[in-house]
Order: structure tokens, then sequence, then C-alpha cells
């Protein structure tokens, strides 16, 4: 054999060897996605990937649809213990610090989850969430991106004029400020009430998820159109864990961790794809209407979105640090003008 194989060989067996001899740990992670949602299918799957490649000495404990305590109290559970993960999203988290809106959502950024994926993992941006998350006491492990969300409407959304005056359901924060921008109406309301506000007219359209997750929700079964691909919105979720817990892990069981995310990114990712380019054929077909909105009109709405940022990256010095992060990739990129 040759010295190179049994250099290899010899790696391998170390690793399996520290693998197991790791002191096994349970992770009691909470995700706001039910089982039968196709995100909470990819969460059981990362579930699976872990356990299996740690040989037995991770067992994860997942929660979902949020049943230990409320999406908006994961973190905090996390943070005291009462879970060790955290596996929604950063921008729950923007009461403790607007920094958290981008890492969480950066509104009118980048065009596709690589690119997003990209300034995590080769634009500095790893360096500079984990700086955010170890100050609250959580390490982040990793996101997971489903894609651009899709707008519903009773009318035309064909470009930025169609949103004057436009009233549509909007989460809060900063989103709200960049579509007041543009003449727009956001009311901020419970993704439950969507439906009946679309019905009753209360609302002309709607700020909900992805064009797939809009499918399935029934909602262009009350408006028939809707903005395909995306611009506006691309969630990143994230799986956090409480620090102590991380740092007790061997660095084999963190990489291991580490990959399986990836893993689950790059699924995630790929699945929204598909099941997106699906659910435009089938609504192409009913007679929903789908707009695909021009460079200029993009860019046009992501200078709304950068007079927002800078309203945010006031507010606290963390914000600042991750919006010219964001905003130097975007350059290099060529999304932006390079600062």
């Amino acid at each position: 054999m040759k010295l190179s194989k049994l250099l290899a060989t010899a790696a391998l067996t170390a690793i399996a060897a520290s693998a197991a001899m790791a002191e096994p740990i349970t992770l009691r992670i909470q995700t706001h996605y039910a089982t039968e949602h196709p995100s909470g299918k990819l969460a059981a799957q990362f579930v699976d990937d872990v356990q299996t490649m740690s040989d037995g000495s991770i067992t994860i404990e997942m929660f979902y649809s949020s049943s230990v305590v409320a999406t908006t109290e994961t973190w905090d559970a996390a943070v005291n213990g009462i879970l060790d993960c955290d596996m929604t999203g950063g921008a729950y988290q923007t009461g403790k610090n607007p920094a958290f809106q981008f890492v969480g959502d950066i509104m009118g950024g980048y065009d596709t989850p690589y690119q997003q994926l990209s300034w995590l993992y080769y634009g500095g941006g790893y360096e500079a969430a984990q700086s955010l998350y170890n100050e609250y006491g959580m390490q982040l492990v990793g996101w997971w991106i489903y894609g651009q969300e899709s707008l519903s409407s009773s009318k035309p959304i064909a470009g930025p004029e169609d949103l004057k005056g436009w009233k549509f359901r909007s989460p809060p924060g900063l989103e709200t400020e960049i579509f007041t921008e543009m003449g727009a109406t956001p009311i901020v309301m419970d993704f439950t009430e969507i439906f009946t506000a679309l019905e009753t007219g209360i609302i002309d359209g709607a700020d909900a998820s992805g064009l797939a997750n809009n499918v399935g929700l029934g909602l262009y079964d009350i408006v028939k159109h809707a903005n395909y691909p995306g611009f506006h919105s691309m969630p990143s979720d994230h799986l956090a864990c409480n620090k102590d817990v991380w740092d007790s892990m061997t660095p084999g069981q963190q990489r291991i961790m580490d990959t399986a995310m990836q893993k689950l990114s790059l699924h995630t990712a790929i699945s929204n794809e598909k099941k997106n380019a699906e659910a435009a054929a089938e609504l192409k077909a009913k007679g929903v209407t789908l707009y695909d909105w021009s460079e200029e009109d993009r860019a046009n709405f992501r200078a709304a979105a950068q007079k927002a940022w800078d309203g945010w990256a006031a507010k606290t010095p963390e914000a600042a640090a991750l919006v010219e992060s964001h905003r130097k990739y975007l350059g290099e990129l060529g999304l932006i003008s390079a600062q």
C-alpha cells in the first residue's frame, strides 16, 4: 500500500476513534416549522444526518411547530437552558438589537440564496454575525435559506409604480419602512389573518412566503397577481446553539453539525427552486399573472432598501458593522455600486 493511502487510512481511523470516544450529548432543538411542512421534513433529514454521522455521539430531540415555547421565545429558551438550540431565525431578535435584522432578512439585498450564503462563508459574514451571536451567549452554526419570497395581489404589481397606494400585509420592522418609502401602505397583521383580510378587501395583497408556499396557503384562490421570481425578501433561518453547550462539544461533533447544516442549506435552496418553478407553471395555467420585475425596477427597490438600512445602521454599532459588511460584499458581487 502506498504511503499516501496508509496516511489517509490512519487519519480516517483517528477521526472515527475520536467520534467514538466523544462524550455523548443530547441536543434539544426547536423549529417553527411543522413536521409535514417541506422545511420540517428537511429538518428531520438534518437530524438523521447528524445522528448517523456522529455514530450515536449526538442525539437530537427536535421539537416542531414551536411546541415547547412560542417562536419568538425560542432564542431565550436556548439561552436559559430550556432548549439547547434555536432553529428559527435571527430576525425575531431585532428587539434585542436591530443588528439581528441583517442576519435574518436583509431586505432588497441578494438575488439568490447562493449569493446570500456566499456572504456568510466567503464574504466575512460568518465572523461578523458570530460576534453578534456570541455577545448574547449563542453560537451561530449556519443558515438555511429557501429563496426569494413572492408578493400576492388582487391588482397588477408589474413594477414600483404599482406599489403607490397598495395596501398589503407586512411583517413589522424594516420592510414597512422600505415599502412606505416607495408609496405603499404596509399593514402589520398576524400571518393567520391574511386570508380573511384579502377576502374582505381590507388589504390589496400580502407578503406571506415563497410562491409555492403561497399556493399551499390558498392565496391564489382569492387573488390573481403575483411577482416571480421575488426581489424584496429572502429570510435566513438559522441554527444557533447555547454557546456553553456548543463549547462542550468536541471539534469533531461541531464539525458534524456544521457539515449537516451546509447540506441542509443546499437542499433547502434547490428543493424550493424546483417547487417554486412548478408552482409558477401551475399558476400560469390557471390564469394567475406573474410579474418579473426588470433590473431597473429591482435597482429602485434596492436603493430604497439601502436608505432604510442606513437608518437601522445608526441604531447600534453591531448593526452598522453588519450593514457595512453587506454593502462591501454586494459591491463585490456587482449588485450595488462598490463602496
